[in-house]
């Protein structure tokens, strides 16, 4: 690759190394075992704790002995998430990374630099003789993606240090100082497969080339969640006449804004065609509603073999009602923070077993609250449809301060290296910060990062030149703190 910025090659030579390793949520163990091992080679302490997240220790530079502890926290999990047409194996296959015109991508996967990247920075940091720092304590976490569990399960114990810069944000030049708290829902809807009637033939209806996205950067874009259209489409077939649901699937994670999904589904051979037409009316319909936000949307109904078992027409009617009254997307906007989405949901996933249908979703917010309010509707809504549900995955918002000295510190530093005030907010995903800060008491936290678009999706990229930009102001950050 053709980096000028010094740093930037090392740090992009780094994380490439870390992308050979298979590391999605809850497939840690490789990555952790490298880390150690790699901190053990070059002369540095380490050890996990019982679920396995990581810490790894640095000496400070001459001079910085009586430096506090500054503590870089990043988490060793991936959201992998791939194209349809992909035969990316995320157990076993690397993740190979390429320049494209100033960006860092992948191939029809994601990239991993959310938060590979966090990683890299530290491996470059630590050797890197020219950059003078306080004693550091890398931590880097499990199981970030699927609920924070990694920091949930974090001792009070384990790190010595009471200021965090967290390098898990996605804009160069931006200091996140809060976030939304979250929670998931796991709906179960039994039923009881019937044999489909005579004259009945099986077809699949296929929502697919949605662009989708993080469940909580991308929510308020308005982006097609698939398995909406594809409920809605069955929906509209169903108001026509009779339809056997066999099966239904789509999405793949919580915090991913569904991509992909289709349905098996039976109904009498003599309304094929009119349903065929049905389907591409919607197509043209939902194409133009979605124009800006989702260019490649494709609705598609073709033949499909298999068992002839699906369900009544009546638990049929019964999935279909509860998915498209299922809540999606913003709920409440901020009162006191313009354009800052406080509370959302985000149908995530939907799938069938041989006599259930799970469904996930995840609400997020910054007011604990509404969090609550919005989790009990999905209860409430999930009850009517004679469903079970399960509420968990939660973790705290983190609550802003203002006037944290990290904060001045932080800003002080960026205006004397660009000659302007950097951004500063409070975001709708979801950071480990607010569990950690619960954790340690006193413990002033940021989160930076360099610049990364398209998170959790195929479409993920990082900007080259923001890669050396951050490092930067990371390294004049970390001289600064004696």
């Amino acid at each position: 690759m053709n980096i000028d910025h010094k740093m930037t090659k090392t740090i992009v030579e780094w994380f490439e190394k870390v992308n050979e390793i298979p590391r999605c949520s809850k497939n840690e163990k490789a990555i952790c075992e490298w880390l150690a091992k790699w901190a053990e080679e070059n002369g540095f302490s380490a050890k996990t704790d019982k679920v396995e997240n990581l810490l790894i220790e640095v000496p400070a530079s001459p001079g910085y002995e009586n430096s506090p502890v500054v503590v870089l926290q990043g988490h060793m999990d991936m959201v992998c998430e791939k194209t349809k047409g992909s035969t990316h194996d995320f157990e076993k296959d690397p993740i190979p990374v390429r320049l494209d015109g100033g960006w860092l991508k992948a191939e029809s996967t994601t990239l991993g630099a959310d938060n590979g990247i966090a990683i890299a920075m530290a491996l470059a940091l630590a050797l890197d003789k020219n950059t003078p720092h306080p004693p550091l304590e890398f931590l880097f976490t499990v199981d970030e993606e699927t609920g924070l569990t990694g920091a949930t399960a974090l001792e009070s114990d384990f790190l010595k240090g009471k200021i965090l810069l967290n390098i898990d944000s996605e804009d160069e030049g931006v200091f996140t100082i809060g976030c939304a708290g979250g929670k998931d829902a796991r709906v179960t809807m039994p039923f009881k497969p019937v044999t489909a009637p005579d004259g009945y033939k099986s077809f699949k209806i296929i929502a697919g080339g949605m662009s989708g996205g993080h469940s909580g950067v991308d929510i308020h874009e308005q982006r097609a969640n698939a398995i909406k259209v594809l409920t809605r489409t069955l929906h509209t077939i169903m108001s026509k006449g009779d339809l056997r649901l066999a099966s239904i699937e789509g999405g793949t994670a919580h915090n991913a804004i569904p991509r992909d999904a289709e349905a098996v589904v039976f109904m009498q051979a003599a309304a094929a065609d009119s349903a065929k037409q049905l389907v591409d009316e919607l197509s043209g319909v939902l194409a133009a509603e979605h124009a800006k936000t989702d260019p490649n949307l494709s609705l598609t109904m073709v033949a499909a073999t298999g068992e002839n078992q699906a369900l009544s027409t009546k638990e049929t009617r019964r999935v279909i009602d509860f998915l498209l009254a299922y809540p999606h997307g913003v709920a409440f906007m901020s009162n006191d923070i313009e354009g800052l989405v406080e509370t959302s949901d985000n149908l995530a996933t939907v799938k069938t077993g041989a006599s259930k249908i799970e469904i996930m979703s995840s609400q997020r917010s910054s007011n604990m609250n509404k969090l609550d309010f919005l989790t009990d509707q999905i209860a409430c809504l999930t009850r009517l449809a004679g469903a079970e549900v399960e509420i968990g995955g939660g973790y705290p918002a983190w609550k802003p301060d203002m006037d944290s000295k990290l904060l001045a510190k932080c800003k002080e530093v960026f205006v004397g290296m660009f000659g302007k005030e950097p951004i500063v907010e409070i975001i709708h995903a979801g950071l480990e910060c607010g569990i950690i800060g619960a954790k340690y008491d006193g413990m002033e936290m940021i989160s930076i990062g360099p610049t990364i678009k398209n998170p959790h999706s195929p479409d993920e990229k990082i900007d080259v030149e923001s890669i050396g930009k951050f490092w930067d102001f990371l390294a004049a950050l970390l001289k600064s703190i004696k």
